[in-house]
């Protein structure tokens, strides 16, 4: 017989795992909130935002050690992570850049996304601007959204609006030697599951056949890119009701969806009711900024989202006008501030990087700085760079997004 526990204990036997689930979340709030500045790219003077980050993260790169940054003067930087040395600079884009990709199975083979309607890769062992692959959309394509598959096979990215036509436009991504100098052309497209810019694309992390597309119309499209043709492959449409800012997969094997919009809001959706009547939206919010309370500071946009494997737990991360980083818990009750980094960047933050092998973090921000997070790091140069006013062509536009839609499931 247990008797009764004594004052100021509680005793969660009947669900062990919320003590579990408490220490982790005290966990990741305690390493989150020891990151300090260890290291700083180097200030050139250049006022440019810094749009996207990715890191090599194939088996050979244990301790990713190669990021890569797409930058608002059509540039694409490669440091090594540890150092933020620069190692390589791709530049005389013809037109702006919309994503870089390092490969998942060789930490060498780098993709951009460019609105003049091509998708380049490049060996970064080799010093050259020359690409070792590229892909060729259609005449009128002008891409503002891309991935790899998991399997590195299918590249896919997504189309602007041009008349009435978008498309997500698929190649094959295996290198040919043979024809390593022409530019590859699409295997198909998919054109009748949205109505407006596909503003992201965003393969499963695990399935190289799931792919989802988010657009300026509100819907987050899943797709079985298995399937012979667009309305087989469909697996799933939701409305995020706003133009989508951002997609990822989270949940345990990867069976959820998550978006933000343009007008900050949060949608949160469970892929295993899609054949039952149960309701997949797992959380709902129009508008975080008004339901997340944050003391002494605020929340003026979300950056994006990230699922902690080990956790189960899925984040938002926002910030200021200031370059104050927020990290926000979710949960199928509301969302919940996590956390808060300081004195990083003096501007707003556009990207983010979280490694969960080092709890490290890095950051990108409109004050062309890339800076590495680590816990309880101390940087050797206190110099804060001032916030750059950059032209406002760069800036992310938000659409009011249709209200007319070609097709809707649960």
């Amino acid at each position: 017989m247990i008797g009764e526990a004594p004052e100021g204990i509680m005793l969660f036997l009947p669900a062990l795992g919320t003590v579990f689930l408490t220490t982790t979340m005290e966990k990741i709030e305690e390493q989150f909130g020891n990151l300090r500045i260890a290291k700083r790219c180097a200030l050139n003077g250049d006022p440019t935002y810094l749009l996207d980050i990715d890191v090599s993260k194939s088996v050979e790169a244990e301790s990713n050690h190669l990021v890569a940054v797409s930058c608002s003067n059509k540039s694409i930087k490669v440091y090594n992570r540890e150092t933020l040395h620069l190692l390589r600079e791709y530049s005389g884009h013809p037109g702006l850049l919309n994503g870089v990709r390092f490969a998942h199975t060789s930490e060498n083979m780098l993709f951009s996304a460019c609105s003049d309607g091509t998708i380049k890769c490049w060996d970064i062992r080799l010093a050259t601007q020359e690409t070792v692959q590229s892909f060729r959309g259609y005449p009128s394509n002008v891409f503002i959204s891309f991935d790899i598959n998991c399997s590195d096979l299918i590249v896919c990215a997504g189309t602007e609006k041009v008349e009435e036509d978008t498309f997500m436009v698929f190649w094959d991504a295996r290198s040919n030697t043979n024809y390593a100098c022409a530019a590859k052309e699409p295997l198909g497209t998919y054109s009748e599951t949205h109505n407006d810019d596909i503003t992201k694309i965003c393969f499963h992390p695990i399935k190289p056949n799931l792919v989802v597309s988010g657009s300026t119309d509100g819907l987050v499209n899943v797709f079985d890119i298995n399937k012979e043709n667009e309305d087989d492959a469909l697996i799933a449409t939701c409305n995020s009701n706003s133009s989508v800012s951002f997609i990822g997969w989270s949940g345990k094997d990867y069976k959820q969806v998550y978006c933000m919009t343009h007008t900050e809001g949060f949608c949160w959706w469970d892929l295993t009711q899609i054949d039952t009547e149960e309701p997949m939206t797992l959380l709902q919010i129009l508008d975080v900024r008004e339901v997340v309370f944050i003391e002494n500071s605020n929340l003026n946009y979300l950056i994006g989202g990230l699922y902690h494997e080990k956790a189960d737990k899925l984040f938002v991360v926002g910030g200021t006008a200031m370059g104050n980083i927020h990290l926000i818990n979710c949960g199928i009750d509301g969302l919940s501030l996590v956390g808060t980094l300081h004195g990083g960047h003096s501007a707003t933050v556009r990207s983010f990087y979280w490694n969960m092998t080092d709890d490290s973090l890095l950051t990108g921000g409109e004050d062309a700085q890339l800076l590495l997070w680590k816990p309880g790091a101390v940087e050797r140069s206190l110099v804060k760079k001032a916030s750059m006013k950059i032209a406002s062509s760069v800036q992310q536009q938000v659409r009011v997004h249709s209200t007319s839609l070609k097709r809707k499931k649960k």
